[in-house]
């Protein structure tokens, strides 16, 4: 049996029907608790991307969801406007096209922050696989056996993956991913988001290379 099967068995399945209400009561609660500080951040991020290059503060992107759907995802903005045009598809170590303020909020993750509207609308989870580009999830998926069994779940902003595998390397990734597939619950996620945002507190949060031009 494979690894999805098993993932998908009914005494499995249950397990994950914790994920949609911790998402909607995290979501609530930071929302109310943490409604001014939330406004500064969109307020002074938003300011520091437009006054660096007066390009469009932020970033929309096709990404293959749970089952191959495809899902449109925001982020801030951490390139340079029409970045596929000023160098490679996909990032590389020190590019050129990322911006000052685009350093830090990937080094922070605050990048992420407008998916908040993704989780509001239930295309991702808190923490799960993380949903790739669609030219990016369907190359790999023809490159790497069984790549596609990540997104067999909702993926999320955060995950194993996303935490553990520094380097982004493919078969890494979805090794990583089948692993939380297996063992995911609410005590790992709840340690997964705390551990997320010691990372953002921290800025320790772009070891990765991301492969796409946000």
């Amino acid at each position: 049996m494979s690894i999805i099967e098993q993932a998908n068995k009914p005494k499995c399945e249950h397990k994950a029907r914790y994920k949609r209400p911790m998402d909607l009561s995290i979501l609530i609660v930071s929302h109310i608790v943490l409604a001014p500080v939330l406004m500064i951040f969109w307020g002074a991020i938003s300011s520091m991307i437009w006054l660096e290059d007066r390009g469009p503060i932020l970033f929309r992107q096709d990404r293959r969801g749970k089952d191959g759907r495809i899902i449109s995802i925001i982020k801030f903005r951490t390139m340079v406007p029409d970045a596929a045009r000023v160098g490679p598809v996909w990032t590389v170590k020190d590019d050129p096209r990322i911006t000052r303020t685009g350093r830090w909020l990937r080094k922070t993750g605050l990048d992420e922050l407008p998916q908040l509207v993704s989780l509001w609308k239930g295309d991702v989870s808190f923490v799960g696989p993380r949903p790739l580009p669609v030219h990016e999830q369907d190359l790999l998926e023809s490159e790497i056996p069984g790549f596609e069994e990540r997104l067999t779940i909702q993926p999320g902003l955060t995950g194993l993956a996303q935490i553990y595998n520094h380097g982004d390397g493919d078969q890494g990734k979805l090794n990583y991913d089948l692993e939380y597939i297996r063992r995911r619950g609410l005590l790992l996620d709840v340690k997964l988001i705390l551990m997320t945002g010691l990372i953002a507190i921290t800025g320790r949060g772009d070891d990765r290379l991301e492969k796409t031009n946000n």
